[in-house]
């Protein structure tokens, strides 16, 4: 078959859960011998073709806030339907308000959309913004021929909120095997193993600001507890310019804390391999690739108990209550004063990931929906 993928911004991924899942996805999917399509925004990617087999195609969009992903969307629907894909492959509900276009471009094409998150909650939407996104959600739910959802709660919700039933695949990661390079943490002047680490887009949903404030409450009230460890907070703007500057002003005079920008590579590899546990704040989610990352290097997640999080720390991390900086706190206490728990938690993750959010068995279970839809195509979406 030949697929589109549209709505992320590009791969190689940068930065973005999304990236990430449509990057690996693709790959596998490659590999399964389909011909696979991803659009890409010109001022994510730099100048690229072909990605570990997958064709890169740039097309054009208006970059601000609140036109970049619909105008991108738009104008990649247009060249895929040149292309005469065999399916139109949608990723998060704000692109899915144009899933009807295919069906008049290409006909006889299937349009898939995975639901990824919730994106009306994310606190940088304004009320217009909030309310297109409602409208891609219901439309991500009623008009493609298969809706995905990347966890068991928002399958629970796509049932509960639109009365259909949602083929759950969630996301996947890696287990890294190779060794990572310690010297790419000097930049950032941290040691292996002696600092706890947030990837994230930085966006206020994300909770990088509760983190900040419960890490300095800890080191104000056990200072002899932290001792020389650091905070690494990896990850950049997502048109959140004002937010970015705000976490600079709150670590400013912390030198413990540090913000790395965003990473991707070998450098991505080495922070999370050498870390000592990773922390998971958010207040909204899909299912976080971060997480699952974290977990496939072992790591013990520290993650807000929203109900997206705890399908992948309730039994194998540790929770607080999501934007409590005092319950942030203690949690954070009982990491660094119990490092053998943080061990063994960390094992435990490793190969609960292994079994469960493997990216080659995901490919499998997507390219067998594509499969259904042109031989079924009523089973894979039936009413509640």
């Amino acid at each position: 078959m030949k697929i589109a993928m549209i709505g992320q911004k590009g791969i190689p991924a940068r930065s973005g859960g999304i990236e990430r899942h449509v990057e690996e996805l693709s790959t596998e999917l490659v590999k399964r011998g389909h011909e696979v399509l991803v659009f890409c925004r010109s001022w994510y990617v730099w100048p690229i073709r072909d990605h570990r087999g997958v064709r890169c195609i740039k097309t054009w969009g208006i970059a601000t806030k609140h036109l970049d992903a619909i105008t991108h969307t738009f104008t990649s629907i247009l060249r895929a339907a040149r292309e005469k894909v065999d399916v139109f492959h949608f990723h998060g509900v704000g692109p899915s308000l144009l899933a009807w276009l295919p069906k008049l471009l290409r006909p006889s094409a299937k349009v898939v959309v995975t639901f990824h998150c919730i994106d009306r909650h994310h606190q940088k939407w304004g009320h217009l913004a909030r309310l297109m996104l409602y409208l891609g959600e219901r439309f991500a739910c009623t008009i493609p021929d298969a809706t995905i959802a990347v966890s068991k709660t928002l399958e629970t919700y796509c049932r509960l909120s639109y009365g259909m039933t949602a083929k759950y695949i969630p996301n996947g990661t890696q287990i890294p095997l190779e060794d990572a390079d310690a010297t790419l943490l000097k930049p950032f002047d941290l040691k292996p193993g002696n600092y706890l680490m947030m990837c994230a887009r930085l966006v206020r949903h994300k909770g990088a600001n509760t983190l900040i404030a419960a890490w300095k409450k800890l080191k104000k009230s056990h200072p002899d507890l932290v001792g020389d460890f650091k905070l690494a907070i990896v990850g950049g703007s997502a048109f959140t310019d004002d937010y970015v500057r705000e976490l600079e002003r709150l670590a400013k005079n912390e030198p413990s804390i540090v913000l790395t920008g965003n990473q991707s590579g070998e450098t991505l590899h080495a922070l999370f391999s050498h870390a000592y546990a990773a922390v998971h704040p958010s207040e909204s989610e899909g299912l976080p690739i971060a997480i699952l990352e974290a977990m496939s290097y072992g790591k013990c997640v520290l993650s807000s108990n929203i109900p997206e999080n705890l399908e992948l720390t309730q039994d194998h991390g540790l929770t607080f209550d999501v934007g409590s900086v005092r319950d942030l706190t203690t949690q954070l206490k009982i990491l660094l004063e119990n490092p053998e728990l943080v061990k063994v938690v960390g094992a435990q993750a490793r190969i609960h990931i292994a079994k469960h959010y493997d990216w080659k068995d995901i490919a499998e279970t997507t390219d067998y929906l594509y499969e259904l839809l042109w031989l079924e195509p009523e089973l894979t979406k039936q009413p509640t």
